[in-house]
C-alpha cells in the first residue's frame, strides 16, 4: 500500500539512501542495537516528515527495531521522489510525491492517521493537529508522539496550554543535540545552499537580511557572513536583538532593512514577516527566501496582489514585476528554500536529529502509560549519549571528571 510518483525510481533512491547512511554513523549504531533488541516490535509508527534520504535512514532504523511505519510528507515540495519510491519498494506504506496540491497533501496525512498509529512522529505538527481535530478517537489511543521542529513545538504548546493535548509528546526540537546543530549548522548551510542553487548569485558583498535570530536565524546569519555577506538582522525580541548586536550584526526594523537588502531570508515561525509595505520599498532585483516551516512568513498573497505581472525565470524562481517598475524574485513559492531548491540538511547533522527521534520513540514505548500528558524533553542522559556517540564516530576523545572533581562540584563549601 503506497502512493508515490514513480516506483521505477526506486533503484536511484536506494543509492541516495545508502549515501546518507555512510554519513549517519550514530543512527546506524542505533539501528544495529534496534535490530538485535527489537524494542519496537508490534508498534505502528505514523510519521509526517520531509521524505528525504535522511528520513529514509530513520525509517529503516525504526523498521529494524520491529516497527510498522506509515509515512507522508510534511511539505508538498520537499519529497525526493526517488527516496519515496525506494521506501515503497521496501514495503513501507508511504504516501508522498513532490508537487502535491493542498488537498493531496492532507489526503496523504489522513492516510497515515487512518493507520491508527501507536506512536506519532511529526515535523510541523500537521499530523498531531489532524489527529486532535479530525480523529480524536484515534488520538485518544496514541501512546505518545514526537515533534521535530520549532514551529511544531509552538503549536503543540498552544494545544497543551488549552488543555486539549491527548497524549504525551517529546519535543525532539528541544534536545541540545538537535537545536544546537540541526537548527543552527544544518539550516544555516542548507538555506544558503538552496538560495545559491536557485539563483547562482554571488553572496559575497550582498546585504543579506535575516528575519529572526533564534537558532535557525543565528545559523543563517553566521553562514551568510562566512560567505562574505553584509548581514542585517531584524527581531521583535529585545534579548535576541541584543545578542545579534553583540555577535557583530547590524540590527534594525524590517521597514528600514527592506530599503537596503539584496537577499531576504525569513526564519521566525510567524506570519506576514515580509509584507506588501516592505516589498514596495525594496530594491529592484531583491530576492525573497523563506527558511521557516510554513509558507506564511513572506506574504505570498501580498506579492501576488501588488504585482503587475509574474513569470518563472528559473527553476524555483518567480519574478514579480511591481507597478513601480522594480522586480522581486520569490524563491520556492515562499516554502522552505533549503528543501525545495536544494536537498535539505546534510546527512551528518540529521544523524543527530534522527538519532533523537529513534530513541524518543523507543523511550515512549518503553515508558508506555507512565508519562504524563504534556510536552516533554528527551532525558538529558540520552542527549549526552547521542553527543558522545557522534564524537566517537569522529574519532574525538574528551576528558572525564575525576572522583575528586565530582565531589568538589557536589559540595557547597
Amino acid at each position: 500500500m503506497f502512493k508515490v510518483r514513480d516506483i521505477s525510481l526506486a533503484t536511484q533512491g536506494v543509492h541516495m539512501i545508502e549515501w546518507a547512511e555512510r554519513n549517519m554513523p550514530v543512527l546506524m549504531r542505533v539501528r544495529s542495537e534496534f535490530r538485535e533488541a527489537k524494542p519496537l516490535a508490534g508498534v505502528r509508527v505514523g510519521a509526517v516528515l520531509h521524505v528525504t534520504k535522511e528520513t529514509a535512514v530513520l525509517v529503516r532504523t525504526l523498521v529494524a527495531g520491529g516497527a510498522d511505519v506509515w509515512l507522508a510528507a510534511s511539505n508538498p515540495l520537499s519529497t525526493q521522489d526517488e527516496v519515496a519510491a525506494a521506501l515503497a519498494a521496501e514495503g513501507i506504506k508511504v504516501f508522498a510525491w513532490r508537487g502535491e496540491t493542498e488537498s493531496e497533501y492532507f489526503w496523504c496525512i489522513e492516510r497515515v492517521a487512518s493507520s491508527k498509529p501507536d506512536v506519532v512522529i511529526d515535523d510541523g505538527a500537521d499530523l498531531h493537529v489532524f489527529l486532535h481535530e479530525k480523529a480524536p478517537d484515534i488520538a485518544s489511543r496514541v501512546t505518545g508522539g514526537t515533534e521535530e521542529t520549532t514551529t511544531g513545538v509552538v503549536r503543540l504548546r498552544a494545544l497543551e496550554n488549552s488543555g486539549e493535548l491527548k497524549y504525551p509528546v517529546i519535543a525532539v526540537n528541544d534536545s541540545k543535540t538537535k537545536y544546537l546543530f540541526d537548527n543552527r549548522y544544518g539550516t544555516g548551510q542548507s538555506t544558503l545552499d538552496g538560495i545559491m542553487r536557485a539563483t547562482n548569485v554571488l553572496i559575497a558583498g550582498k546585504i543579506v537580511v535575516v528575519a529572526g535570530y533564534g537558532w535557525v536565524g543565528r545559523g543563517i546569519a553566521l553562514r551568510a557572513r562566512g560567505l562574505g555577506a553584509r548581514v542585517v538582522v531584524t527581531e521583535v525580541d529585545p534579548v535576541k536583538a541584543l545578542e545579534a548586536v553583540m555577535d557583530g550584526f547590524e540590527v534594525m526594523p524590517m521597514s528600514r532593512a527592506a530599503r537596503i537588502g539584496d537577499i531576504f531570508i525569513t526564519a521566525t515561525g510567524n506570519v506576514d514577516v515580509v509584507r506588501a509595505e516592505h516589498m514596495l520599498s525594496m530594491k529592484d532585483g531583491a530576492i525573497l527566501a523563506n527558511a521557516g516551516h510554513f509558507n506564511v512568513e513572506i506574504s505570498v498573497s501580498d506579492i501576488e496582489s501588488i504585482a503587475a505581472s509574474k513569470r518563472t525565470v528559473r527553476a524555483n524562481v518567480v519574478e514579480y514585476l511591481l507597478p513601480n517598475g522594480r522586480r522581486l524574485y520569490l524563491l520556492a513559492e515562499g516554502r522552505l528554500v533549503n528543501l525545495v531548491a536544494a536537498e535539505g540538511h546534510p546527512s551528518e547533522v540529521m544523524d543527530l536529529s534522527f538519532a533523537n527521534q529513534a530513541l524518543a520513540v523507543k523511550y515512549l514505548v518503553e515508558n508506555r502509560g507512565r508519562i504524563s500528558v504534556r510536552i516533554h524533553k528527551l532525558p538529558e542522559d540520552i542527549d549526552s549519549t547521542i553527543a558522545r556517540m557522534k564524537l566517537e564516530s569522529m574519532g574525538i576523545e574528551i576528558d572525564a571528571l575525576t572522583d575528586k572533581q565530582i565531589e568538589y562540584l557536589k559540595s557547597w563549601k
